[in-house]
């Protein structure tokens, strides 16, 4: 099996020793490949079915949830709400 040194080979060494003898580059960077974005099309129905179910959810959930239940979810949230404020101030 070949092992690849790690220095440039004579050509690539001639070309580095020309573009700093003459300042520039003769080599044009090569430009990265840009895909034509695809359009987002999104099914009606399923759209429908989405929002339909996310009105509903949060109403059912706090329905069952108990008042205790609620408040410590409440203050779960507004602990780890502090917590990033704090991590951010210092």
């Amino acid at each position: 099996m070949h092992v690849r040194s790690s220095n440039p080979d004579v050509a690539q060494n001639a070309l580095r020793v020309v573009e700093q003898a003459i300042g520039a580059s003769l080599v044009e960077p090569k430009k990265p490949i840009q895909f034509p974005a695809k359009p987002k099309k999104k099914n009606p129905a399923a759209v429908a079915l989405g929002k339909l179910g996310g009105r509903k959810g949060g109403n059912a959930r706090a329905k069952k949830l108990t008042q205790e239940e609620r408040t410590a979810i409440a203050q779960r949230a507004a602990q780890a709400r502090w917590a990033k404020a704090e991590e951010k101030n210092s």
